[in-house]
């Protein structure tokens, strides 16, 4: 991180009622992604949010 960029390592994914999977976004925490993905999972839908770290190697292919 000494290039002034900032690392965003955990991903919110979504999937839908057909399986398809969507990113929701990139967060810097962990918790900050976890609260994201507990208030979408909130909100009554038929979808399933859950978080992930990107691992470094993951990260450099995007």
């Amino acid at each position: 991180m000494n290039d002034g960029t900032v690392t965003l390592p955990w991903l919110v994914v979504r999937q839908d009622d057909n399986g398809n999977r969507y990113r929701v976004g990139r967060y810097a925490t962990r918790a900050e992604a976890e609260r994201i993905a507990d208030s979408l999972d909130g909100r009554g839908h038929q979808r399933l949010y859950w978080v992930e770290r990107i691992t470094r190697d993951a990260a450099s292919s995007d």
